[in-house]
């Protein structure tokens, strides 16, 4: 969506605000031996006393309220009863709705301690988001965030998740344009002064693609090589984006 009003500005900043603090309420309570389904009951409950609803059952029927992935699971995973180990990373994808607007965010923590690659694979992928974000200014082409984000990426020796781009976000879930972790020469879509888009990369040591598991909803990658994914909900503007989902 694109940002028209002052009550278009209050309802993104209170439900990005809520995705945020969902996000960090869920990252306290994380810690070896806790499940993934235990993580989605904190982040449901501290959903519903907001007034928010999961965007992922309100658009997809998701089987949870939140998606958490771990290791070599990119992304949509489902949670239930695995269990958080140590050495493991774990990402945290929150998305919901409140008074008609949404907003997206989602971080991956490493359950200490971790090799040296998953921390580097860390530290990569936040350092890609950092840089996507600031390339994010109205009258650029879409393409300078992909392009920003690859090269930190490439230049580390890992690889962008193809499949799996930004979107823009607002009035729904998943709206136009997509906002791929890579340059697209084949995308020529501008971003605009109030267009409210995520900005994610999904970042692999190896893999440039994912595949479903059998549960329809977990995406993998193929060849097992752990992933790291970053997100923010921003609103574009002539100088720094608006980042609605920082807390």
């Amino acid at each position: 969506m694109v940002v028209e009003s002052e009550r278009d500005m209050t309802g993104l900043v209170r439900v990005g605000k809520v995705v945020g603090l969902a996000l960090q309420h869920m990252r306290a309570s994380l810690r070896p031996g806790v499940t993934t389904g235990e993580l989605d009951a904190i982040g449901a409950e501290f959903l519903r006393k907001e007034g928010a609803r999961s965007a992922p059952i309100v658009t997809y029927k998701f089987p949870g309220t939140t998606c958490i992935s771990i290791n070599d699971e990119a992304a949509h995973g489902i949670p239930g009863s695995r269990v958080v180990e140590v050495g493991d990373l774990v990402n945290i994808d929150v998305s919901a709705e409140l008074d008609g607007y949404y907003a997206d965010t989602g971080a991956s923590f490493p359950m200490l301690p971790v090799t040296n690659v998953k921390q580097k694979l860390l530290d990569v992928a936040q350092q890609a988001l950092e840089k996507g974000i600031g390339a994010a200014r109205a009258g650029r082409p879409v393409n300078e965030i992909g392009r920003a984000m690859e090269g930190v990426v490439r230049g580390a020796g890992f690889r962008i998740i193809r499949d799996l781009p930004g979107h823009g976000v607002g009035r729904k879930l998943h709206e136009p344009p997509s906002v791929p972790g890579f340059y697209n020469p084949r995308l020529k879509d501008v971003l605009k002064e109030g267009m409210v888009l995520t900005i994610e990369p999904f970042v692999s040591t190896r893999a440039s693609r994912i595949v479903t598991e059998r549960d329809g909803w977990t995406l993998k990658t193929p060849d097992g090589s752990p992933a790291a994914q970053f997100e923010h909900t921003v609103i574009i503007t002539k100088g720094a984006p608006i980042l609605i989902t920082k807390v």
